[in-house]
């Protein structure tokens, strides 16, 4: 047996955080960036720009300073680049700074949430009413109607549970991970989904009734 065989042999196994590493091309790119590889940061921005676009959009809806905001998150990112560790998915420590940097948006123009959310956005915010009846133009009118109410309802939920609904269902990040980006445990992200859901039914419950009546 060569030595080169036996090394491979015994070498170690990767505990499973190694080989959480190895996976998230997010954080190698931020070990490289920190190590001095200024491209790595340009290929950062290309990468996760439009998820953080898409994040912005469904927790605040269509407000004017949502590039803004994508911004101020990468200048937050540069900001701690020296001080950067993996200790969790690239993606929950950059949705973590985007979360808290929204929270600040959404309290400052609170008011003039719900009217901001656009039917013609392009982000289906609650997998909108199907669109089976939909035969005439006053059923048109009606469904944009219905868009705007399940919008603005989702405007309306708390900003924890908007959130932790957003991510788990539009980014498919696990309970745990969502935790980390709101600060709370995997058992009280169960909550706020299931409160979510429940505030919805609840707050689209006109509206769930009449397509009942005409399914």
């Amino acid at each position: 047996m060569s030595d080169d065989t036996l090394h491979d042999q015994l070498r170690p196994e990767p505990s499973s955080g190694d080989r959480a590493q190895q996976e998230d091309a997010g954080a190698q790119l931020m070990l490289r960036w920190k190590g001095g590889d200024e491209a790595a940061f340009d290929r950062i921005v290309e990468l996760y720009s439009d998820q953080l676009w898409a994040l912005l959009t469904r927790f605040l809806g269509a407000k004017h300073n949502r590039e803004d905001l994508v911004q101020e998150v990468f200048l937050r990112l540069v900001k701690s680049k020296d001080r950067y560790e993996p200790t969790a998915r690239f993606s929950t420590y950059l949705f973590r700074i985007a979360f808290n940097l929204a929270v600040n948006a959404s309290s400052r123009a609170s008011e003039r949430r719900a009217e901001h959310w656009s039917v013609d956005e392009g982000v289906d915010p609650f997998q909108q009413l199907p669109d089976d009846h939909a035969s005439s133009v006053e059923d048109d009118l009606e469904r944009a109607d219905v868009v705007r109410a399940v919008r603005r309802a989702i405007a309306a939920l708390p900003e924890q549970q908007r959130m932790a609904l957003v991510l788990a269902k539009y980014h498919d990040m696990p309970y745990d991970q969502i935790g980390q980006v709101l600060g709370s445990s995997e058992k009280a992200v169960k909550s706020l989904v299931h409160r979510a859901r429940e505030n919805l039914r609840e707050a689209l419950q006109p509206w769930l009734a009449k397509e009942e009546r005409r399914a």
